[in-house]
């Protein structure tokens, strides 16, 4: 649904604070709009936990901090993905970054935050080696299960001009 109003640089518009209040709800985002935002996510916090993994699998370095160079590496694949879009279609670094900001951040903490979660729940996953079936499938089925926890959240967002909405504002 297209609102006549002024969008700013960082996304909002200048009647926003009304959106969540005027009983659109979320009726403006469908599922698939929800799961394509949460899919986008999902690649971005992939790579970079698969990444961080294996750096520090490979420099042999404790659960701990190689789960936080992960984490780190997710949100930086997250935002870059979102970047790239967003400065493609013509906006300043500055600008673009804050739209990247608003767009992922919620969505990149709830996919971590269930995809770490799981795979600490995950017996053996976290001592598992890049050659073990189960370091990959514990990682498959976190990142799945994150997928589907994401989805929801991302929905409620977008259908109150949040999250990935700000980014479809300047896909054309």
């Amino acid at each position: 649904m297209e609102h006549e109003a002024h969008h700013h640089p960082t996304g909002h518009t200048d009647h926003e604070s009304h959106e969540g209040h005027s009983g659109h709800g979320s009726g403006g985002a469908s599922w698939a709009m929800a799961a394509q935002a949460t899919l986008h996510c999902l690649t971005g916090c992939a790579i970079g936990e698969v990444l961080g993994m294996i750096i520090g699998t490979a420099l042999g370095w404790g659960n701990g901090p190689t789960m936080v160079l992960a984490i780190v590496l997710a949100f930086f694949f997250g935002y870059a993905l979102t970047l790239r879009g967003v400065l493609a279609a013509g906006l300043d670094f500055r600008s673009a970054f804050k739209v990247a900001l608003a767009a992922d951040t919620v969505s990149i903490l709830v996919m971590e935050i269930v995809d770490n979660g799981v795979l600490l729940l995950v017996p053996g996953a976290m001592d598992a080696h890049l050659g073990d079936v189960l370091f990959w499938g514990a990682l498959a089925f976190s990142l799945a299960v994150a997928f589907v926890v994401t989805t929801p959240v991302n929905k409620w967002m977008i259908g109150r001009g949040k999250g990935h909405a700000v980014v479809h504002r300047y896909h054309h």
